[in-house]
């Protein structure tokens, strides 16, 4: 936490999962302030009134609104920037609102904190981002994009310094589908699958705030960070739920919704030719190579056979291992009883 000792942290979208697991990292550090930013009033008001610290300060805003944010900005020494529109399907049916915010609002995010001198900015995005095929996964691609050019555009001796973070399915966050078979399970419902042999990389909040602080620690411009997860099959972490809550609820096959993969890819194949592997995590740098291919050095393709890295082909959780890695999201917890 060496790094963030008497500095300021601004969190956007800090109302959401991320936001609270950063502040249950970060209070009781060193830190000097933690800004959150979000449009949603009633979630701040339920944080303040949790909290009730003043290292905690909230900002009423919308990524998408450039004053709002550099409103907040003034001042900031770090920025996670994960404010965003996350839900797949709603995405597809408002692909313009998906621009608006993750694209449109990060670049304002992004303008301003490089006009307030702001020193690092993380912005998270998904590995939906990967061969997208759905509205969101486009919108974050190209979040990924206008942030990993402006870090180009900056250069290596910038004051500010911009990295991306992509990371697999986020456990019992918003929106996620652990929440819903809990429910599920509670009201005696059949759980709704998608489908049985459906993977997704399974992280908890704790992994995205650890690869987060990690680009913060080691980021270049133009960076772009992924860490590496094991995944599950639907099936498995359903019947995981099943057994932690001792459960007879029947599983029902729904099918896949609109904008589903069967899997998820965090690195592309293309992205693999040039990553850096760095033990728990991949690290991608930006291609530093301007519009001038007319003075492209020939002969230097680099061509490798290995696949792209996906929920198919990275270790694959058996029920057991679900089970152990379900006990240490808080929200399961609390589900369960067990104290925190």
């Amino acid at each position: 936490m060496s790094i963030f000792k008497d500095k300021v942290l601004l969190i956007t979208g800090g109302t959401g999962s991320f936001g609270n697991m950063v502040l249950k990292r970060f209070l009781d550090s060193d830190i000097k302030e933690i800004r959150i930013f979000s449009r949603d009033e009633k979630k701040q008001d339920d944080m303040r009134h949790l909290l009730q610290n003043p290292k905690v300060k909230f900002y009423i805003g919308n990524v998408r609104d450039r004053s709002s944010v550099d409103n907040a900005m003034a001042g900031v020494d770090y920025v996670f920037s994960a404010a965003a529109l996350k839900q797949v399907p709603s995405c597809e049916f408002f692909p313009m609102q998906a621009v608006m915010t993750n694209v449109m609002g990060t670049n304002n995010v992004i303008e301003s904190a490089i006009l307030h001198k702001v020193k690092n900015v993380v912005v998270l995005s998904t590995d939906k981002a990967a061969y997208p095929i759905n509205a969101m996964g486009v919108s974050k691609a190209m979040m990924e994009k206008v942030a990993i050019a402006r870090g180009r555009s900056l250069g290596a001796n910038a004051e500010t310094t911009i990295c991306c973070t992509r990371y697999g399915n986020v456990m019992a966050s918003r929106g996620s589908v652990i929440p819903l078979w809990i429910e599920q399970i509670e009201r005696h419902l059949p759980l709704t699958i998608t489908d049985p042999n459906m993977t997704r990389f399974m992280m908890t909040l704790d992994d995205a705030v650890d690869l987060v602080i990690y680009a913060f620690e080691h980021g270049s411009n133009g960076d772009l960070f992924v860490q590496k997860a094991p995944a599950a099959t639907l099936v498995t972490l359903a019947s995981a739920l099943k057994e932690l809550f001792h459960s007879d609820s029947e599983i029902r096959i729904i099918g896949t919704r609109h904008g589903e993969k069967i899997y998820e890819t965090l690195v592309t194949r293309e992205e693999i030719v040039r990553a850096e592997d760095m033990g728990e995590y991949f690290r991608v740098p930006c291609d530093a190579r301007d519009l001038n291919y007319d003075r492209l050095e020939s002969g230097n393709e680099r061509i490798t056979p290995t696949d792209d890295y996906h929920s198919h082909n990275t270790r694959r959780l058996d029920i057991e291992e679900m089970k152990a890695l379900l006990l240490k999201v808080d929200y399961v917890r609390v589900k369960l009883g067990l104290s925190l």
